[in-house]
């Protein structure tokens, strides 16, 4: 049997929280989801299934009451109906939602569902339907998990052997409450891993079969237009795929020595410029004779070498699964190879029934790459179905390079988050199709730094470009300063991937999530909120032909926001219109945001900086606990991190910032920090203090009355002490003013 790290499971729930009647069983997981079983045979199962790992919850306050034909299960939020031994039906089965004064019946069709994901966008070129998820317009949700396989005590995937009128549910009753549904349901499932630091910088990948000393001097190129980049992932042209044997050539796990001559030098020259490396992996087709770890393979499966009989591939033997990780890819990894891109596109099925193949590939991978207790179960592969926001990050498939994929990307990216995929990649530039358009690029580059992961991709057509110089100057120029964005946007992000591993709140959401009530969030599909302080409505159609500007229709819920660019002043519960050439991305900062950047120049590097700018906007109350540890390790799990908050205290003439001492280890940490304040669309204030330690210190600060920005000059502050800037003016600090006149001038 094959041993990997299995995970800790905890399936068994608390016996308090089980009611059984006959053929029937309820579990009552929380006060709005209920595991709902009928087994004519019994026993019912408690091993952990695919989805759901961790039933072992708290038990919530519930009331039984029963008669000699029915029961009637009350939580605080739903109320249970079941006429005892019946079988599941419309008359026999109901759930009350008290909140939405609403029911369900077994059976009910949920034609409001908001939607989840699908597995791959392949050949995408605009819209396309999505799955169902976990939350509705109708306030309930239901998940079959009856044909899903169970983990035995070995952690191996097998058949329940229950028989064809087995049933096994979860209903979800949260009404509108979308985010703490998405919560529960990970406590249940099982957590997002916190994804490595380095993840979040820019990564290059192409499809294309490129020669070890172009690949590394293309790498170097960035570096000279000034553009930082952290992941360098080697398509399938690094193995051999001219094989002279019955393997397409798709498969493999040996050098090609004429592209790369010195595979391990390679590897090695990519991490001593910053770069961690991905090798992709087609392994339908096993392994053949061409292969050089061939022998081992063959020997390790009883299969005599000499035959020349090709090793199958048969991800439900666990004598293959050993083999297929100790000989093709551990050597890999000890060679410096970071993690692996799982390109499965081979169908849905294996030896095993009802085990898709590629739930199972990143399972087993995530876990593998566990074993030494070290590094993060980190792989890039697609998404497996419910449950697979254990396994991050996904691959979004081949899109279209053309205005209707770019234009389906944010809805797409944001409705994920309702089965909890928080961490989609996609092809940045679009894979293939289209034609070469500078304009459309940039759009997706800029998209592609408020999405989950920044890639840029295509397949191998030399029309194709994704180098941000390869178009005109202009272009260059807009996509190298969204490039340094997003690489400042480092400490940002993580922090919003530390909230989603510690409480399930992916980074990206609908608008839906926050704003429930209001009609207008359901209607705005091409925006989303990005981490806990900015909303983000990218620009994904041609400009104008006549005035040069791009349009984006943009809903802002109630509130005070910001121009996060420029400090412009909009008030909320409003349609706006947002116009903008091609170095504008419409992105707004909610009333008192905090937003951390990193303010060390540009650089491979994604660790943790010595230098921060800190981004503010007046209008309200409001902390950010910026979240750092050592990037790629498990030691967070042992409390190995550090928090340091950022608070914000605000009243009409008054603005208080205070940075407090760190919380937490440090030895990830500079000992001393430099921050840099810029506080955006603020009135310029009478009176600046600030304070380090009680004692006041002289801060010499710039105020710009055209854009309402107030840029300090740089201090620095040991990451133990507390720093407090505070600001004044009699007659208001928040800028108001009107700049739309600006805009035509």
């Amino acid at each position: 049997m094959y041993a990997y790290n299995v995970p800790k499971f905890a399936p068994i729930p608390n016996s308090q929280s089980v009611i059984a009647y006959g053929n029937a069983r309820f579990t009552i997981l929380t006060s709005r989801l209920i595991r709902i079983e009928y087994d004519p045979e019994g026993p019912f199962d408690d091993r952990p299934s695919q989805v759901f790992w961790y039933r072992a919850q708290p038990t919530p306050q519930y009331d039984v009451k029963k008669s000699s034909s029915e029961v009637n299960i009350e939580t605080n939020d739903l109320i249970l109906h079941y006429e005892l031994g019946k079988r599941f039906s419309q008359a026999s089965l109901s759930i009350f939602i008290k909140k939405e004064n609403t029911y369900w019946r077994y059976g009910d069709a949920n034609n409001t569902n908001l939607k989840g994901t699908i597995r791959t966008l392949d050949q995408s070129n605009g819209a396309e339907e999505l799955d169902n998820g976990l939350i509705s317009l109708s306030g309930w949700s239901l998940y079959d998990d009856s044909k899903s396989l169970v983990f035995n005590s070995d952690g191996w995937l097998e058949h329940r052997g229950k028989p064809k009128q087995y049933q096994d549910l979860y209903f979800f009753g949260y009404g509108h409450d979308y985010l703490s549904c998405i919560k529960d349901f990970q406590k249940v499932s099982g957590e997002v891993p916190l994804i490595p630091r380095w993840a979040l910088g820019n990564w290059w990948s192409r499809y294309w079969a490129y020669p070890q000393s172009e690949l590394l001097a293309l790498m170097d190129s960035f570096n000279e237009h000034n553009i930082p980049i952290s992941v360098c992932v080697v398509d399938m042209d690094w193995h051999i795929t001219k094989t002279c044997n019955s393997s397409s050539g798709w498969t493999g796990y040996t050098w090609n020595k004429v592209l790369f001559p010195d595979p391990d030098g390679f590897i090695q020259s990519l991490h001593q410029k910053g770069l961690k490396t991905a090798l992709n992996l087609h392994p339908a087709e096993g392994v053949h004779p061409h292969e050089e770890m061939y022998p081992q393979m063959a020997e390790r499966m009883g299969i005599d070498p000499s035959s020349q009989e090709p090793v199958k591939f048969d991800i439900t033997n666990p004598d293959f699964v050993s083999a297929y990780f100790e000989v093709l890819h551990h050597p890999y990894e000890d060679k410096g190879v970071d993690f692996w891109w799982i390109d499965w596109q081979q169908g849905a099925k294996t030896e095993l029934k009802n085990l898709d193949p590629l739930f199972w590939l990143n399972h087993l991978h995530a876990y593998d790459r566990t074993r030494d207790d070290k590094k993060r179960p980190f792989i890039f592969s697609r998404w497996p179905g419910l449950g697979g926001h254990r396994y991050p990050i996904g691959f979004s498939g081949d899109t279209c390079a053309t205005w209707e994929s770019l234009d389906f990307q944010p809805y797409f990216t944001a409705t994920a988050s309702n089965v909890a995929f928080g961490w989609w990649s996609h092809d940045i530039g679009g894979h293939m199709g289209g034609e070469r358009e500078a304009e459309l690029y940039l759009r997706w580059v800029q998209f592609g730094v408020f999405s989950p992961i920044l890639r840029l991709h295509s397949t191998n057509e030399p029309i194709q470009e994704r180098l941000p110089w390869g178009y005109d100057l202009e272009t260059e120029k807009c996509a190298r300063k969204a490039l340094q964005l997003r690489h400042k946007l480092i400490p940002y992000i993580y922090t919003a991937a530390w909230e989603n591993t510690n409480t399930g709140v992916p980074l990206i959401l609908p608008m839906y999530y926050r704003n429930p009530n209001a009609l207008e969030a359901y209607q705005c599909p091409k925006q989303y909120y990005f981490g806990s302080e900015l909303l983000v409505a990218p620009f994904t159609s041609l400009a104008d032909p006549h005035t040069k500007q791009s349009r984006q229709r943009i809903w802002l819920p109630d509130g005070d926001w910001f121009n996060f660019f420029t400090g412009e002043y909009y008030s909320g519960d409003s349609w706006y219109s947002f116009y903008g050439g091609n170095d504008d991305i419409p992105v707004l900062a909610k009333a008192g945001a905090i937003v951390p950047l990193d303010n060390g120049g540009v650089s491979n590097t994604t660790e943790n900086p010595q230098s921060l700018e800190l981004l503010l906007f007046p209008g309200a109350n409001n902390s950010f606990e910026l979240f750092e540890d050592d990037g790629e390790s498990l030691a967070y799990q042992k409390g190995n991190y550090s928090i340091i908050e950022f608070e914000q205290q605000w009243k009409p003439d008054k603005l208080t910032f205070i940075i407090h001492p760190v919380d937490g280890q440090i030895g990830h940490l500079p000992k001393i920090r430099s921050y840099t304040l810029k506080i955006l669309g603020i009135n310029e204030p009478t009176f600046i203090k600030l304070i380090i330690n009680g004692k006041e210190r002289q801060l010499s600060s710039a105020y710009n009355e055209t854009t309402a920005v107030l840029q300090f000059a740089p201090f620095d502050c040991t990451i133990e002490t507390s720093a407090q800037l505070i600001l004044g003016l009699e007659n208001g600090l928040m800028s108001k003013r009107d700049r739309e006149l600006d805009k035509v001038k």
